[in-house]
């Protein structure tokens, strides 16, 4: 079953045309992957599935047209999105930046939500006092993907997540992403240039350049086409 489905997506800046066309789909509990590199029309593409920008085409949401919807209105659709360059605010703490991520909920379980988060992402528990721009980049991000999952999303699209991250702590970061996926049903999309990485937490992906999706198929197969691995896994 779809949770995203999207079909002939074209949309830009203006008068500059950024995609061209593009159909692919997201299934429930699934991670999908969107490779490409600067310029191949990646954080467009999440932007226009958020309603960040006029598109035209199709985006369905469990079969329902959300495309010229705001994104206020598509993220009470549990859409979570976590921007390029983690998007945090800097001078409230780690544990107000949480209780803004939940600001379209009115039930009683946020607090339960934020002590469930800090158990995902233990480092954040212990700077819970303490002011999100004073962080690390990578406890940042941590932050920033916790703040999207208070909104209880069932679908998660996030933006380059290992921009600017040390090895290590990209590394981290996506086998937390894994994990969570493998716990959880919270679908993902993601875009990124760490394709290897990506690859590994992925069930299937698209290759997109120049605002045209050029391959897709399973995370495997992509790992095996000479293209790709070429492109963007290092690999002769």
């Amino acid at each position: 079953m779809s949770v995203l489905k999207v079909h002939d997506l074209r949309g830009g800046y203006g008068p500059v045309r950024v995609l061209h066309g593009l159909s692919f789909e997201v299934n429930a509990g699934e991670i999908v992957v969107i490779l490409g590199a600067n310029g191949s029309g990646k954080t467009t593409t999440l932007r226009a599935v958020s309603g960040m920008l006029n598109a035209t085409g199709s985006v369905l949401l469990h079969g329902e047209e959300v495309l010229g919807r705001s994104p206020e209105r598509i993220a009470r659709s549990r859409v979570a999105h976590v921007p390029q360059g983690r998007g945090t605010f800097p001078e409230l703490t780690v544990e107000e930046n949480l209780r803004v991520g939940a600001y379209s909920r009115s039930d009683s379980a946020i607090a339960d939500d934020i002590d469930r988060w800090f158990g995902v992402f233990p480092r954040l528990k212990e700077r819970r006092h303490q002011q999100a721009g004073s962080m690390s980049g990578g406890e940042q991000q941590m932050l920033a993907v916790s703040r999207a999952l208070m909104m209880n999303p069932e679908l998660l699209l996030l933006d380059e997540p290992s921009l600017g991250l040390a090895p290590l702590v990209t590394q981290e970061l996506f086998e937390q992403l894994g994990t969570l996926n493998r716990t959880t049903s919270i679908s993902m999309l993601v875009v990124e240039q760490n394709a290897n990485l990506a690859l590994k937490i992925a069930q299937r992906g698209y290759v997109l350049e120049a605002g045209l999706i050029v391959a897709s198929g399973t995370a495997a197969e992509l790992k095996s086409n000479d293209e790709v691995r070429k492109a963007y896994l290092g690999m002769a």
